[in-house]
């Protein structure tokens, strides 16, 4: 047996959502065999505005043994069936992204090309009315799926949303009950070592000093370890993704209590509105070529369905990806780890995965070149991947009325998306790959919404004699409908289950 080369010490830079999702994964994974350190500040705050999640934040939290219903009422969350999104392809129109599939498939061939056949003889039902997560959401409708895939209950998911302030506090108190230790304190210097240029050590304002053997940096966009410290690179997407700015507020209660998110386009950006239990969560994601700071703050107060309950808040990004997400024995997480605006909801996500990805590659105090290349290899493909998706929601869109439009759906993108923009136009073929974040369904939802028509169906369809395609399209929406009829209201569901205590 050689040396014992385990990691003994972990240090956390940074709080926020991402350092306690850390925290909280690395306490719960390492079982008490390392210590771990969490250094933030409550000077610099957090970000706090990613309330809207996408399905697997439920892995995460069953990961650690969280209750639902219990998160729920401490983050004041409420259920997430999907996305709405209104004026992005023209003013006017507006579609939906479901969690889930469309409908159950009746053939080997996909549902979606039988709709698209009958689409082609005339029928204009939309590709959300096959969804279950859109038939209850359009209702305002919530119920957990069955997990009999036999019911038509079994083909839709789900996730949340919820105040990420509260979040992050949840899980502090998850982690500080299974030992970590957070320190408070602005970390202004790191010390590296000697030969490898491994961090050793980071120096806090006060004077005090923290070794570790392994470092998380979540400090947000400084990278103040990843990048101050070690000059990791930066890649950006801007050229892609304009949008380099967001203002943000929360507003009372006013209109629906829906269980999705809308996205609303707007002449330089868009608006998010995410209802929670005490408040709605609002912003507009703008490019400041187009707009100023004053213009889209007065154009989110305008949209707010209810009265501000605070100032607008405004930040500041650059869309893109470290060009090394682990390098040396640091690791960065969140938006240290890079910024993709929050359009499909995937900074959270983005959290996780790098988490998750960290725990698989777990290293020991030389962390080993090999597993720092192999985890640095799938977060570009995933950040790579979900870039793509956002850039087609800008890129597939008629509108000429700004020059934001103008200019997303002139350029040109990366040949990864133009590949499957290509084969969806051609017969309405979904070419995602088996480990991207964003599967068929998905891609589906965004291309017909986004108005792509396909030149043609699959071939196969026609040659399908004994399949009644249209008979079976219209049993299922009537089945959907049914369903979806049957649920209790959202707002009735979280009374009964996950009520948030009303004092603060």
């Amino acid at each position: 047996m050689g040396e014992d080369r385990r990691v003994r010490r972990v240090v956390i830079v940074g709080g926020g959502t991402a350092g306690w999702m850390t925290a909280a994964a690395l306490a719960n994974a390492l079982q008490g065999s390392a210590r771990i350190d969490l250094v933030e500040s409550q000077a610099i705050g957090s970000v706090g505005v990613g309330e809207a999640t996408i399905p697997p934040i439920k892995l995460f939290n069953q990961s650690l043994g969280i209750d639902e219903n219990a998160f729920l009422k401490a983050t004041r969350g409420t259920f997430k069936l999907g996305i709405e999104f209104v004026d992005w392809t023209r003013l006017g129109q507006r579609y939906f992204h479901p969690f889930g599939h469309f409908g159950a498939e009746f053939d080997s061939v996909s549902l979606h090309q039988y709709w698209l056949r009958e689409r082609a003889r005339g029928d204009a039902t939309p590709i959300e009315d096959y969804s279950l997560a859109w038939q209850a959401a359009r209702r305002e409708r919530f119920d957990l799926p069955r997990g009999d895939r036999r019911h038509a209950q079994s083909t839709y998911d789900y996730a949340y949303h919820f105040d990420a302030i509260r979040y992050a506090h949840f899980l502090r108190e998850y982690a500080e009950q299974r030992g970590v230790t957070r320190t408070e304190g602005k970390v202004v210097d790191a010390s590296l070592r000697g030969g490898d240029g491994f961090i050793e050590s980071v120096r806090l304002e006060s004077g005090e000093t923290i070794e570790g053997d392994l470092f998380i940096d979540c400090s947000g966009f400084r990278g103040l370890l990843i990048e101050q410290t070690l000059g990791a690179g930066y890649e950006n997407w801007q050229h892609w993704l304009p949008c380099d700015r967001a203002v943000a507020v929360g507003c009372r209660h006013g209109k629906a209590f829906s269980p999705y998110t809308r996205s609303t386009a707007h002449a330089a950006g868009w608006q998010w509105r995410i209802p929670l239990q005490h408040r709605m969560g609002n912003g507009h994601v703008y490019c400041s070529r187009y707009l100023s700071d004053d213009e889209a703050t007065a154009t989110l107060l305008e949209n707010l369905e209810g009265e501000a309950l605070a100032e607008p808040r405004l930040l500041r990004f650059v869309t893109g990806r470290r060009r090394h997400f682990w390098y040396r024995n640091c690791v960065a997480i969140g938006l240290a780890a890079g910024f993709m605006e929050p359009l499909e909801s995937t900074s959270i996500h983005l959290i996780q995965s790098g988490i998750t990805r960290l725990l698989a590659l777990f290293p020991d105090r030389d962390c080993d070149p090999l597993s720092i290349c192999e985890y640095n290899r799938i977060t570009t493909a995933e950040y790579e991947r979900v870039r793509d998706f956002l850039i087609l929601h800008y890129h597939a869109t008629s509108r000429d009325d700004a020059p934001l439009w103008r200019q997303t759906r002139q350029m040109p993108v990366p040949d990864t998306l133009q590949y499957k923009i290509d084969h969806f136009r051609r017969h309405g073929r979904i070419v995602a790959e088996a480990l991207e974040l964003f599967q068929n369904p998905s891609w589906l939802a965004v291309l017909a919404g986004q108005e792509i028509e396909p030149v043609d169906y699959d071939p196969l369809v026609d040659m399908r004699s004994r399949v009644d395609g249209a008979t079976l399209l219209k049993g299922l929406r009537q089945t959907l409908e049914q369903a979806a009829e049957g649920m209790p209201g959202h707002r009735a569901y979280i009374e009964h289950h996950c009520k948030a205590p009303s004092e603060d």
